[in-house]
């Protein structure tokens, strides 16, 4: 969906409840039951005080927003509950013996390879600040709180090496670039499709499905899953113009990438910093979304019903979201210091690591609230998606990590507050998110 553009906004009135286009795309979400039904919070293998964590609270975990475009708005796939994952059978229980996630960094470059470099170098920058990648140890320092119990370390980074896949020439290298490339581990080596877009953001990209492989044929023998990160631009099939990142999840591997999430390529990728997670429950940027829907579509199919929730969130409705919000409205401009978009940027990737690697779990995507797990069908879209789990995928990970909820929760605030994300626009509002939860619950005990 081309973005609504709202230059100025103050987020002063939010949404808990989808956007009207939810009932032009005929999605019925769950009702209030079903819901319940799928969370099981009354399940009496989660301590007192987790059942308290996984309670529905719509000032917590607000309907997803379907707009124009959306993942939910298209094809959604069917709801997976607590009971459904946890008598899955493709789901990997975590072991004694396979209890280790390992993240390993983006593949070193031999030198007979090294135009691969340019690669990881946006063509068409639209913003002048300087940002720095993401951390991969920043990275695993995010998912060893989200994943809060569980071992995650990180491999070698001279565990993957990329050379040529045929030996060198001394002819000029063709301007397409090699269809194949090598990547090395220990004595093997294998053929990594690679391509060349002109009209492309990256000067070259590598195939998605190739990494999996390799993933899975470098997965350690105590792993539960293996995360691949990588610096480049990936695609998946020649009709793809690029793909951030997926799991297999039966096979315990992801690979992820940063590319697309480097903030100056926003402006050409549609990608609105003002309504990013949590700004994107404004109720006037919703509307003004939901109402750029041509007129002949949204009549069509405005004949079904959806049940919505609360709406406005007013002052006595205080909560998590309204609280993040009102953080969020406090920041400097994001584009106001590199510092800050080198933070969104790590922000994105570490949302998007734990997603994939949330498949690796047995979850599915979810359809029952605004979640981290959630579909998404653009990069735009993305930014518009919350880091925290909703109710439902909380009990899944709870249950499968064996941690308690406000360990977990503690765990992320102390990342959210570190030095360098303190202050800054995707940590800022989920450590205030993090907060009110977790006073929420003390009260209520």
């Amino acid at each position: 969906m081309p973005q609504k553009s709202i230059l100025k906004c103050d987020h002063k009135s939010i949404s808990l409840s989808s956007s009207p286009h939810a009932t032009v795309a005929g999605f019925r979400r769950q009702g209030p039951r079903q819901r319940l039904a799928a969370i099981k919070a009354d399940n009496r293998s989660f301590p007192r005080e987790d059942r308290l964590f996984l309670e529905e609270d719509d000032r917590v975990f607000p309907a997803a927003l379907l707009l124009p475009g959306d993942d939910l708005a298209g094809d959604p796939e069917d709801p997976q509950s607590f009971q459904e994952w946890l008598d899955g059978e493709h789901r990997n229980p975590v072991t004694a013996k396979q209890k280790t996630v390992y993240i390993v960094p983006s593949p070193q470059i031999d030198p007979n390879v090294d135009f691969m470099r340019t690669w990881t170098i946006p063509k068409y920058p639209d913003d002048k600040l300087s940002t720095k990648p993401p951390s991969t140890k920043d990275v695993q320092d995010y998912l060893t709180a989200f994943y809060h119990g569980l071992p995650v370390k990180m491999m070698p980074p001279s565990t993957l090496r990329f050379i040529p896949w045929e030996e060198p020439t001394k002819r000029p290298r063709k301007k397409t670039g090699p269809q194949y490339l090598g990547l090395q581990s220990g004595d093997e080596c294998v053929r990594i499709r690679s391509r060349t877009l002109s009209d492309g953001a990256y000067g070259g990209q590598v195939n998605l499905d190739d990494l999996l492989d390799v993933a899975i044929s470098i997965l350690p023998k105590d792993a539960y899953a293996l995360l691949i990160l990588v610096d480049f631009d990936l695609y998946e099939d020649d009709d793809d113009e690029f793909v951030c990142g997926r799991a297999y999840g039966g096979s315990r591997v992801a690979v992820v990438s940063s590319a697309r999430y480097n903030p100056i390529l926003d402006n050409i990728q549609d990608v609105e910093r003002l309504h990013a997670w949590p700004a994107s429950h404004c109720e006037k940027y919703m509307s003004a979304c939901a109402s750029a829907e041509p007129t002949a579509k949204r009549q069509k199919r405005s004949q079904v019903n959806n049940s919505r929730g609360s709406q406005n969130l007013s002052s006595e409705l205080n909560g998590p979201m309204r609280d993040a919000v009102s953080v969020y409205r406090s920041l400097p401009e994001v584009d106001s210091s590199p510092s800050l978009l080198s933070a969104l940027w790590l922000g994105r990737v570490c949302r998007t690591a734990s997603h994939e690697l949330g498949h690796c779990f047995g979850i599915a995507h979810c359809v029952y609230y605004a979640c981290s797990m959630q579909g998404t069908a653009s990069i735009s879209e993305d930014a518009r998606q919350p880091p925290y789990l909703c109710p439902v995928d909380l009990a899944k990970i709870l249950c499968a990590t064996s941690a308690s909820a406000s360990e977990r929760y503690r765990a992320l605030l102390a990342f959210c507050d570190r030095p360098g994300n303190r202050g800054t626009h995707f940590f800022a509002p989920f450590a205030t998110w993090i907060r009110s939860r977790l006073a929420q619950i003390t009260d209520s005990i």
